[in-house]
């Protein structure tokens, strides 16, 4: 019997990964923690299944694998109108990796390597506030934090800036809500970072070294709100220490 939604009263998870072993592991984990869990070893039996009308809550999807890799299939996903929410989990950890899985859809980036609790925040965090498989509320209903042209939709991770939605990743939005929760005060390059990578995470080289992945999320949010507004200026740098919300005169 073909099936066309999400009949599990438990958030439904997508793990596409040809290591049967990782996929095994994690799926019991996943389990255990109170989701519904399908495993696809490649990526034609994951768009197979979306393409028969099923659906999920969200899809965690490894980049290399044999035939399609990760980001085919996401482009693939996306060409075939499914707006499920995409976390690659990968041993990739270069920015290179990450900045394209971003600009192609994904909500979010974590290399295998970090704890099945971070694994689970992220899960959480889009199954049970930014799910894109249901209809997505209009500017001004619900729970929002406003700040100048800034709003911030709360209870489905959405920003928009002058009424026009920004489309800003899970991560992107967190960051933006730090910012913007900070009044008359900036945010640490190793405070955004935290909010991104998980607290006292290393990277780059050095102890300094994650000051680089911050500025290319920064720099990705900029973009983000002048696709909608050419003359935004909303973030500012404090040079050496971190950012900050300015609301426009």
């Amino acid at each position: 019997m073909m099936e066309t939604a999400v009949t599990s009263a438990k958030p439904r998870i997508v793990v596409v990964d040809d290591d049967a072993m990782f996929r095994e592991s994690l799926g019991l984990n996943l389990g255990e923690s109170g989701f519904d869990v399908v495993e696809f070893p490649g990526g034609r039996p994951c768009l197979d299944y979306f393409s028969g009308g099923s659906s999920a809550d969200a899809i965690l999807l490894d980049w290399r694998m044999p035939g399609l890799d990760g980001l085919a299939v996401l482009k693939q996903l996306r060409e075939r109108g499914v707006r499920v929410p995409v976390i690659f989990l990968t041993v990739l950890s270069d920015d290179i990796y990450e900045e394209a899985a971003l600009r192609f859809g994904a909500v979010d980036f974590i290399e295998k390597s970090r704890s099945l609790a971070i694994i689970l925040q992220r899960l959480r965090l889009i199954t049970e506030g930014a799910k894109q498989n249901t209809p997505t509320p209009s500017p001004g209903a619900g729970s929002s934090v406003r700040r100048g042209k800034l709003e911030l939709r709360t209870d489905i991770a959405r920003a928009f800036y002058a009424d026009k939605p920004v489309d800003l990743t899970m991560t992107e939005f967190n960051i933006v809500c730090a910012l913007a929760a900070a009044i008359d005060a900036d945010v640490s390059y190793r405070q955004i970072y935290d909010l991104a990578r998980g607290a006292d995470f290393i990277a780059g080289q050095g102890d300094e070294g994650y000051r680089v992945n911050v500025r290319s999320f920064i720099k990705r949010i900029r973009q983000k709100f002048r696709a909608v507004d050419a003359e935004f200026d909303g973030i500012a740098n404090y040079p050496g220490f971190g950012y900050r919300w300015v609301d426009p005169s």
